[in-house]
């Protein structure tokens, strides 16, 4: 049997079992890299500036209650899913889910069209945290003040305007008028702005050097990316729960409303934070998973990547939620007229929280730092991008409640997210004003169904090169490929030598 240690990593037999090898030796010698890039890539933008906001406007403190149910009924059940079946096929996902039911290898490609349009929105937001961490080593923060050449001095505030709807604050007026340059409509394109395509080559090359290598380079980088994060989040606590007026913002993210959860959008929203998240249906889990050792205990890596994601949300509420307070005490404004969500959170609100606060200079950077490394987590991935299988990996058959998730639970409450979300659908809105036209909305629209359309593509095409009646096809089309016998026996003792570092 061959040993893979040292310099033996350059002689594998052939070129393609170097490659798959060299990506097992690296996952394999060090069991954690698998946990930590997947955390890297479940804790991402999400956590910092949808979920706190997402709690406090669903129920504060009562909306932990279906955050927590969708967290144990989908979002546990449907990982362990996904590390399954990449893990048992040694496959990405559209060979993977092909293999496991023909009739939807649509949904393999689905997950890979998704991802990239999810890169190109995300290296967006990475080019914008580039923005802001080079600005932030000015002499003095560009957008803690009105006298500036992109202010317009007669509605500028260096606070909060709070009521005062004709008022923007400084850092408002930055992001909309110096980072963005915003029009009156989208119909109004503008000029390129030529710094920020600049920033987005870099961002775009950031992502490249990560990947270049294969899964060897992620697992070297995902030990700062995954981990510097934690470091900024529980400096910023422990500054923040100091300052002023931090108290009342802390308690406005957890005082529970009940009556919230009679809600079914409550309901929606947890769903679709534990989603978004973790990161469930992208396909980059089954990738990750895929370079996995045949009997790696994914049950247990699926629990540490789900609790993990959840209590950075929740760390990031206090972190996020305690600066507010201390915004609404400085401007003595409610925390409500402050509180906001998504880029205006984390572009606008923070950037005008650090301009108050001690050592500003010194938080913005380190700030700007974690949002570039929360992206680059979530994009390197993306990038490169089932009982019988459970029995044969972990040498016993999953229990009643993940059979249970898998095929009743989780199905049911998905189907009945989709169905609410259509009904509840609200046209697209910039800020508190700005409505998209329609021809917007139906671009929009064609976005989102790029990837979906491929899912009945694929089913259209199966039954259709498939031979026989049209029983006989759909019989053939939802019959497992994988050879789930032939399939054991790949961890050989070759195999187990070739995870075992030197």
């Amino acid at each position: 049997h061959m040993k893979l240690q040292g310099a033996g990593l350059k002689n594998c037999v052939t070129e393609l079992y170097k490659q798959k090898t060299c990506a097992y030796y690296v996952f394999g010698t060090v069991k954690d890299k698998f946990v930590l890039a997947s955390i890297g890539y479940a804790v991402g933008l999400g956590n910092v500036w949808r979920f706190p906001y997402l709690c406090y406007r669903s129920g504060g403190g009562a909306f932990l209650i279906p955050y927590l149910i969708m967290l144990f009924l989908c979002g546990i059940p449907l990982l362990f899913m996904e590390f399954t079946v990449g893990q048992y096929t040694r496959l990405g996902p559209v060979h993977a889910l092909a293999k496991i039911c023909p009739l939807f290898k649509g949904v393999g490609l689905a997950t890979v069209v998704i991802s990239y349009v999810l890169c190109t929105y995300y290296n967006v937001l990475m080019t914008w945290a580039l923005y802001y961490l080079l600005h932030s080593f000015s002499p003095s923060l560009p957008w803690q003040s009105c006298n500036n050449t992109w202010n317009a001095v007669g509605n500028c505030s260096t606070g909060f305007p709070g009521n005062a709807t004709h008022l923007q604050s400084a850092s408002q007026q930055f992001f909309d008028h110096k980072v963005l340059e915003v029009t009156t409509g989208i119909e109004h394109a503008g000029g390129i702005r030529w710094e920020l395509f600049g920033l987005l080559v870099l961002a775009w090359a950031i992502v490249y050097l990560c990947i270049f290598k294969g899964v060897k380079s992620t697992g070297k980088v995902v030990y700062f990316t995954a981990t510097f994060p934690y470091f900024i989040l529980f400096a910023l606590l422990i500054n923040n729960v100091q300052l002023p007026g931090a108290k009342d913002g802390i308690l406005f993210f957890l005082m529970p409303n009940w009556s919230k959860l009679l809600e079914v959008q409550v309901w929606v929203n947890a769903a679709a934070q534990i989603f978004n998240s973790i990161g469930i249906s992208f396909g980059s889990m089954i990738s990750m998973a895929s370079y996995n050792k045949f009997n790696n205990n994914i049950l247990r890596d699926t629990f540490i990547v789900c609790l993990a994601n959840s209590a950075t949300s929740i760390v990031a509420g206090f972190v996020i939620f305690s600066a507010i307070g201390y915004m609404a005490h400085i401007h003595n404004l409610p925390v409500d007229d402050i509180a906001t969500d998504g880029p205006g959170l984390v572009f606008v609100v923070y950037p005008e929280v650090f301009s108050t606060m001690p050592f500003s200079q010194l938080w913005a950077p380190l700030f700007f730092i974690m949002l570039l490394c929360l992206g680059l987590d979530s994009q390197k991935l993306r990038s490169e991008t089932q009982i019988i299988m459970v029995e044969k990996m972990l040498g016993k058959k999953p229990n009643l409640f993940f059979r249970v998730c898998w095929q009743f639970l989780s199905p049911m409450l998905v189907l009945g997210i989709l169905i609410s979300s259509i009904f509840q659908y609200t046209p697209a809105r910039y800020g508190k004003s700005y409505t998209y036209p329609f021809w917007a909305e139906v671009v929009g629209w064609f976005i989102s169904l790029v990837s979906i359309i491929w899912i009945p593509l694929g089913a259209l095409h199966e039954l259709w090169t498939t031979e026989g009646s049209m029983l006989q096809r759909l019989k053939k089309s939802i019959t497992p490929t994988v050879d789930l016998e032939s399939v054991s026996e790949k961890p050989s003792t070759e195999s187990i030598v070739l995870f075992t570092a030197a």
